[in-house]
């Protein structure tokens, strides 16, 4: 294909012997973990073994796959892509990490720990009700096998970029291979291939950054350049909820998407909770958050010098060398880089453990939510626990066979990094709206949380896909250029020659220009930033879910389980005083709470949480119901069972 070639030499580049032994390393270590650990514990085939590692994993592990889960081949390719078409506005993403590494580590680890639910949606059937917890069940599972599919097919259009190898292939190679590793060795295997993949991740990022700054004179120098054109920029302020990427936009946004990543995601909290204790679990995260913000910053620093290096060659508009943005680092990393044999295999051995990290996490989740809380409530009620560690390792290879068929679906979606964003947004805003309205607002009842999640839902689904439909775009900083170019081309080769530009003068006007941008004037909200979708989808569905939640009769927060209400303030601010945090928590005893390090050296996760009264007592509920609710989810706390002719919001929840 004609991205093959290099605009500098007129040569076509393909992997040697030495890249493809790199690259086929990467995939037969992975594998090989997995293998080892299936044969390790192949005599200890337990739940809690496979989907928890034992509940004895060390921080290292942990902090590394937390570390690398969602930094998959859509970050890494999709960040440098984003500071050479736009500016360097993303990087404000590092401040949006460390609000979100501090909201999951300090409020809703030690929430789900103190739980001790294997499946985050328990608590959602604890707080609400069945139906609410089984529909965010399947929003979970459609939203992971979407994002699996952008984040298997990412990679493979990198390799087919830069080799020429067939993408499909690939991308059926690279399928193939996660899903066994992951199949067969459950949660350990997936902690330490993650922490494998974040070094290789760590040394091709270094790889590429380090020679493109020597090609292109010098990091320094190639800050000067993008300067010069418009690319370094940091202080749009806008509070204009359409601009894509203002300060408030990537920093607000950014916050409320990575919290919901780290807080409530399936995958990153039954990482936590293998951890042996809360403590150990909230060192874990605090540990990977440097390594995320370096891993962005490195990203980042290689758009910068990527645009550098094409400042006066655009290779999407010079003969079309490339056809999509997406391949535009892979073909720079060939261009400088393809002449050192290795190099390039190291690198896209980084873009392929990025993608292996997240798609074994997500598969690892599927395996441990889908028997617990679709089929073991609706369909086996009584199934063993050795049968539910077989059948997750099925359900993994079922579900590791539908992100390869679905990377076909996610080709179509055009930038890889903005389109993954707008839909998991669309799907996972609902999603983490229906914890903050349990976890944070003790009047909300199971009516409330079903009618404001369906309707966040399909008001998100109306902005994304209405916006992908009309095709709204984002209007570049400044124009790129081909006048750098000398080129012919032959009916027998190509033969290019340029010269790479190295100094920092630039003719021409250094302010910021706009390209004018089409007008929707029909749809305004079509043009909302997507990194808003998750704060808006959020905000929707707590409006809706208090309004229903008022209209059907509020729940009494003095019946409330304590701990099943996040105290927010507490956690934020134990120093404050008591007669401040009082009326914050809204009338919700949390006196019980000191209760729940009882379960943090537990030796098995509670199928049900044990009634207490408003001192903490534990008391002996009326009637035993599954997992220690009533029909519509209350919280038995020592009171009779509300009849269904009794008017309030319990009689709401009962008949639902």
């Amino acid at each position: 294909m004609s991205g093959d070639y290099s605009i500098y030499t007129g040569q076509k580049r393909t992997f040697t012997i030495p890249d493809y032994v790199l690259f086929s390393l990467t995939l037969a270590i992975s594998a090989g973990i997995g293998l080892f650990f299936a044969i390790k514990d192949r005599n200890n085939v337990t739940s809690k073994e496979y989907h928890l590692g034992g509940k004895n994993m060390n921080i290292l592990p942990v902090a590394m796959s937390l570390l690398v889960t969602f930094l998959s081949a859509l970050t890494l390719l999709g960040t440098p892509v984003e500071m050479y078409n736009y500016s360097t506005m993303f990087w404000w993403l590092c401040l949006a990490f460390v609000s979100a590494m501090v909201l999951a580590s300090v409020v809703f680890t030690p929430f789900f720990y103190n739980l001790q639910v294997t499946s985050v949606f328990q608590y959602l059937e604890l707080r609400f009700s069945k139906p609410v917890r089984l529909l965010a069940s399947f929003i979970y599972i459609l939203q992971t096998c979407t994002y699996m599919s952008f984040v298997l097919y990412a990679p493979s259009l990198a390799l087919n970029a830069v080799t020429g190898f067939h993408l499909w292939g690939s991308v059926a190679a690279v399928g193939i291979v996660v899903t066994l590793y992951t199949a067969l060795g459950g949660m350990k295997a997936v902690l330490w291939a993650n922490t494998f993949q974040a070094l290789v991740i760590m040394a091709g990022l270094m790889a590429v950054l380090i020679q493109g700054s020597i090609v292109t004179g010098g990091f320094q120098n190639a800050w000067d350049i993008a300067g010069n054109r418009s690319r370094i920029y940091f202080h749009d302020f806008s509070f204009d909820p359409t601009t894509r990427h203002s300060f408030w936009s990537v920093v607000i946004g950014g916050s409320f998407f990575w919290t919901s990543l780290y807080g409530i995601n399936q995958a990153q909290v039954q990482k936590a909770l293998s951890c042996p204790s809360v403590s150990k679990a909230q060192i874990a995260f605090f540990v990977s958050l440097p390594g995320l913000i370096l891993i962005v910053s490195l990203c980042c620093m290689i758009g910068i010098v990527m645009y550098a290096f094409y400042a006066d060659c655009h290779p999407m508009d010079f003969n079309n060398l490339i056809t999509t943005s997406d391949q535009l680092l892979p073909f720079f990393v060939m261009d400088i880089l393809g002449h050192v044999p290795g190099l390039p295999g190291v690198f896209v051995s980084s873009l392929f453990s990025g993608s292996l990290s997240t798609i074994s996490s997500s598969l690892n989740a599927l395996g441990a939510i889908i028997p617990r809380d679709i089929m073991k409530p609706y369909c086996c009620p009584n199934i063993s626990d050795r049968s539910i560690t077989i059948l997750s390792k099925v359900i993994v290879f079922m579900f590791g066979g539908v992100a390869i068929g679905l990377a076909v679906l996610a080709s179509q979606l055009g930038s890889v990094m903005q389109s993954s964003y707008s839909v998991y947004s669309v799907l996972n805003g609902p999603l983490f709206g229906l914890f903050i309205l349990g976890m944070f607002f003790p009047w909300a009842n199971a009516w409330g949380a079903l009618g404001g999640a369906l309707t966040s839902l399909a008001f998100m689904s109306w902005i994304g896909f209405g916006a992908f439909a009309n095709k709204v775009s984002t209007a570049k900083l400044s124009p790129v250029f081909t006048h750098g170019c000398n080129w012919s081309v032959t009916t027998t080769a190509m033969t290019v020659t340029t010269t790479l530009r190295t100094t920092t003068s630039f003719t021409g006007s250094t302010e910021v220009t706009t390209i004018a941008a089409p007008s929707y004037p029909f749809i305004p909200m079509y043009k909302l930033s997507y990194l808003f979708y998750m704060p808006t989808a959020m905000a929707v569905l707590v409006i809706v879910g208090l309004f229903v939640s008022l209209i059907t009769g509020c729940r009494d927060p003095k019946t409330m389980d304590p701990r099943l209400i996040c105290p927010l303030f507490d956690r934020l601010f134990p120093c404050m005083p008591e007669m401040i945090l009082r009326p914050l928590r809204c009338g919700v005893n949390h006196k019980g709470n000191i209760r729940n390090k009882v379960y943090e050296e537990a030796d098995e996760l509670p199928e049900k949480i044990q009634p207490i009264d408003a001192n903490g007592v534990e008391v002996k509920p009326p009637h035993d119901t599954e997992a220690g609710v009533l029909k519509g989810g209350a919280i038995n706390q020592g009171f009779e069972p509300i009849d269904a002719k009794t008017p309030g919001s319990e009689e709401c929840i009962t008949h639902l």
